[in-house]
C-alpha cells in the first residue's frame, strides 16, 4: 500500500512529509493518506462514446425555495440531483437560511443532518423561526449511517451541516482533514446523482477566506455559494461562484432579523445615504450584479496626517485600486493627497469588484480633501484610467434606469458611452478633471 501527503490548506500533494507547503507556504499542514496501487485494466469499458447530436435534451427540473433572492442566485431554484456547497463565516446565518429553506418544502421529504448541534438545538431554532413542517432531523457524523438513512427516508432534500464534521469510517484521519472531506464529498455526490436527491453541504470559511478543507471539494459540487457580510451588521449577501445549471453573476440580498433572514426587495435603499442633503466626502455610484443594478453610497474622509507615511484604509474596495486612484488624483487634479490620511468606506457592507465605481471614489476623496459637498441628486459612473480619462463601462443603460427609478436627477457618464434616452439628465465626462469642474465648479 502506497502513501502520500496532502496539504490541508490547498490540496498540494507530495510523496514525503514537508514542514511547509511549497504551494501556499502553510506550516505543518501535511497529513498522511494511504492509496491503493494502480492495477492493470482487465475488463472492457462499460460505456461507449456517444455523438453530441444523438444525446437527448434533458429538461432541468427545479424546485423553488420560495425565497426569491436565493432562487435568483441559483438560477431559478434547486435542481433535482444537484450538489450545492454553501460557505461562509461562522455565525453568518448559513444554518438559519437552510432551515428556512427546509421549512418551505411542505410537500417534499427533507432530511436535516447535523454534525455540530443536537436535535434539541435544531428544534429551538425551528421554533424561533416559526417552522412547523415535518422535517426529519438526524444528529450523526458517520457517513455510512447518513447514507443509509438518506435511502430509508427517501428524502428529496438533504442538508449536511457541516461537511467538516462528517467522517468516513473506512479512512484514517480526523473529520475535516483533506482525505475525509474529499471522500465524503465524493460519496455524497454519487448518492445525489444516483437517487436524484438535492444535497446542500454547509462549509465553514477559514481566516484566509477559503472554504475549509481541500479546494477539490469546489470542483466536485455543482454549485458554490458564499455567504458574505459582517455578522455584526444586519445585511447579508449570497454570491454564486460556480453554477453548472445557471449564471454566476447574480447576488441575493437578505436582512437578518429576530425571525430569521428576510429578503430585501429594493437593495439600493439599504446602500444609499438617508435624507436629501448634500454631504462632504459622500457620493452615489451605480454597480451591477447579474441582471440588476444597485446604487450605493461611497464615503471618504481626509484627515491631516501626523506621520511620515500617511495612512490608507479601504473598506469595500480593493486596497491596491485605492492606491492607484490616489495617484491619479494627485497627478491629474493636483490635490495634496500625501498630506492626508485617506479613509474610504462602502456603505452597507457590500464590496465593489468592478471598476465602474472608480469615478465616484475619486470625486468622494476630492470632496473630502477640498471640504466641498457633492450634490445628492447626482450618480457617478465610470472607470478611471491611468491617464485620468473616463472609460466606458458595461450595462450603462441598466445603471441609468435604476437611477431614474430612484428619483435621481443627473448621471455623470464616460464621454464615449452609448447614447441613451432617459428621464434623467445625462452629462458626458471626458476625464476626472472635467468631472471635478462639473461637480465643484472649479
Amino acid at each position: 500500500m502506497k502513501k502520500r501527503f496532502i496539504c490541508q490548506s490547498c490540496g498540494y500533494e507530495s510523496i514525503r512529509w514537508l514542514g511547509r507547503c511549497p504551494n501556499c507556504n502553510a506550516w505543518s499542514s501535511f497529513v498522511e493518506e494511504s492509496i491503493e496501487g494502480k492495477g492493470k485494466r482487465v475488463s472492457e469499458p462499460s460505456v461507449a462514446p456517444v455523438a453530441l447530436k444523438e444525446i437527448e435534451k434533458v429538461r432541468l427540473e427545479r424546485t423553488r425555495t420560495e425565497l426569491a433572492e436565493l432562487d435568483r442566485v441559483l438560477g431559478g431554484g434547486l435542481v433535482d440531483g444537484s450538489l450545492i456547497l454553501l460557505g461562509g463565516d461562522p455565525g453568518i446565518g448559513k444554518s438559519t437560511l437552510m432551515l428556512q429553506v427546509a421549512g418551505r418544502f411542505e410537500d417534499r421529504k427533507v432530511l436535516y443532518v447535523s454534525g455540530e448541534e443536537s436535535s434539541h438545538q435544531i428544534k429551538l431554532r425551528a421554533e424561533r423561526l416559526r417552522i412547523d413542517t415535518d422535517i426529519k432531523v438526524l444528529a450523526e457524523t458517520n457517513l455510512e449511517n447518513i447514507l443509509t438513512w438518506i435511502e430509508r427516508t427517501e428524502s428529496d432534500l438533504v442538508i449536511i451541516d457541516s461537511i467538516q464534521t462528517i467522517y468516513h469510517p473506512g479512512l484514517s484521519g480526523a473529520p475535516g482533514s483533506v482525505g475525509q472531506v474529499r471522500e465524503c464529498g465524493n460519496e455524497l455526490m454519487r448518492m445525489a446523482k444516483r437517487n436524484r436527491v438535492t444535497m446542500v453541504l454547509i462549509g465553514h470559511v477559514t481566516k484566509v477566506g477559503a472554504i475549509a478543507g481541500p479546494k477539490t471539494l469546489e470542483h466536485i459540487v455543482d454549485t458554490v455559494l458564499y455567504f458574505e457580510g459582517d455578522r455584526n451588521q444586519r445585511y447579508r449577501l449570497i454570491r454564486c461562484f460556480k453554477n453548472r445549471f445557471g449564471s454566476t453573476n447574480e447576488v441575493g440580498v437578505f436582512e437578518m432579523t429576530e425571525s430569521g433572514l428576510v429578503e430585501v426587495d429594493n437593495p439600493s435603499s439599504i446602500f444609499l445615504l438617508e435624507g436629501e442633503k448634500d454631504r462632504i466626502g459622500s457620493g452615489v455610484i451605480a454597480i451591477t450584479e447579474g441582471t440588476r443594478s444597485f446604487l450605493i453610497e461611497v464615503q471618504s474622509l481626509a484627515n491631516p496626517t501626523y506621520f511620515n507615511y500617511p495612512q490608507r484604509q479601504a473598506s469595500g474596495i480593493n486596497y491596491r485600486r485605492l492606491i492607484l486612484l490616489l495617484a491619479v488624483i494627485e497627478q491629474k487634479l493636483s490635490l495634496p493627497v500625501r498630506q492626508y490620511d485617506i479613509f474610504v468606506n462602502v456603505v452597507g457592507g457590500i464590496r465593489i469588484d468592478e471598476p465602474a465605481g472608480d469615478f465616484g471614489v475619486v470625486l468622494a476623496i476630492a470632496s473630502a480633501i477640498k471640504n466641498l459637498p457633492i450634490p445628492h441628486e447626482v450618480v457617478m459612473i465610470g472607470e478611471v484610467g491611468l491617464g485620468g480619462e473616463l472609460r466606458p463601462v458595461s450595462a450603462i443603460e441598466m445603471r441609468i434606469r435604476e437611477a431614474e427609478r430612484l428619483g435621481f436627477k443627473q448621471c455623470l457618464v464616460p464621454y464615449h458611452s452609448k447614447r441613451i434616452k432617459s428621464g434623467v439628465e445625462i452629462q458626458r465626462i471626458k476625464d476626472v478633471r472635467d468631472g471635478y469642474r462639473v461637480i465643484f465648479g472649479e
